[in-house]
């Protein structure tokens, strides 16, 4: 018996002469996401890859201001040779993205070519433009911003504008060295070469504008989270549940303690109406134990 090939289940039965028989073609469901979601993470990282290309040609480069990274690394030899930063860019991260393919490293996808085209290619059309500041630590400040909250939304919808971190993660299985201590080894000889290169101010203003470009990739992949769970331990548990709900309308549970008449008592807020939480829990019992979970 030959089933038929393609996205279609066939159901049968087997009846008592062991003969089965086909009565009922199904479709099989994919788990293959739609065309609405692939469409959302290809603008997510166009956004993504713009956004970063935006931080560093109208910030950053005006104010020869680097970064860590094969980014870093590619603005360092765009000041050496006076040549543009998008063929830098392109020129470095692409052997990296080929290598993942070729070994098999984790993060490979089409989105990771398509965010370093989109990057390359914006920052060979922003170049011409002058930067939106002429003072060098707020560029610092916008462009790691900027250029941090590009990147962390290019990877949340799965592209890649950097590539140096799969590159140490398949170094680190070959060298005695973890990945974090072989891209902080790598930044510490950008900067280095970044104060013989173009000087001492502009390798700190680098540091700050660094700092900002870690941060708010933290942040753009962890999401700004407004409401907080907060967990109450007091005596007078079933009173604070009261006030709570009575004052931030709020739902909150608590469980009994083995340990001691304390009662732990959990809900959730607003960040905003955590000074007024605190303020009712106090109110109700001074010596109440409040801790938050963000």
């Amino acid at each position: 018996m030959t089933i038929p090939p393609g996205n279609t289940v066939w159901k049968g039965e087997l009846n008592l002469n062991g003969k089965f028989t086909l009565f009922s073609p199904v479709k099989r469901q994919l788990h293959a996401k739609g065309p609405d979601s692939r469409l959302t993470k290809v603008l997510g990282v166009i956004a993504g890859a713009l956004l970063a290309s935006i931080g560093l040609e109208l910030f950053l480069m005006p104010h020869g201001i680097i970064v860590g990274g094969m980014t870093g690394l590619s603005a360092l030899l765009a000041f050496y040779t006076e040549m543009r930063l998008g063929l830098f860019l392109f020129l470095l991260n692409l052997p990296l993205l080929m290598l993942q393919r070729w070994k098999r490293i984790g993060g490979f996808t089409s989105l990771s070519i398509l965010g370093l085209l989109v990057l390359s290619l914006g920052s060979f059309m922003l170049h011409p433009f002058p930067a939106l500041t002429s003072n060098p630590v707020p560029a610092a400040l916008a462009g790691g911003l900027s250029l941090g909250f590009g990147v962390g939304l290019a990877v949340r919808f799965g592209g890649a504008l950097d590539a140096s971190e799969k590159l140490f993660d398949w170094l680190h299985c070959k060298l005695p060295l973890s990945t974090e201590a072989m891209i902080w080894l790598f930044n510490c000889l950008i900067f280095v070469s970044a104060i013989w290169l173009i000087g001492f101010e502009q390798a700190t203003h680098s540091v700050i504008a660094y700092i900002f470009v870690f941060e708010s990739v933290k942040l753009s992949l962890r999401g700004i989270r407004l409401h907080v769970s907060v967990m109450i331990s007091s005596r007078k548990s079933e009173e604070i549940r009261q006030e709570i709900a009575l004052y931030l309308n709020r739902d909150s549970s608590y469980e009994e303690t083995s340990s001691s008449q304390d009662a732990l008592l959990y809900c959730k807020c607003h960040r905003w109406e955590l000074n007024r939480l605190k303020s009712i829990v106090k109110n109700c019992d001074p010596h109440s134990e409040i801790t938050i979970k963000s």
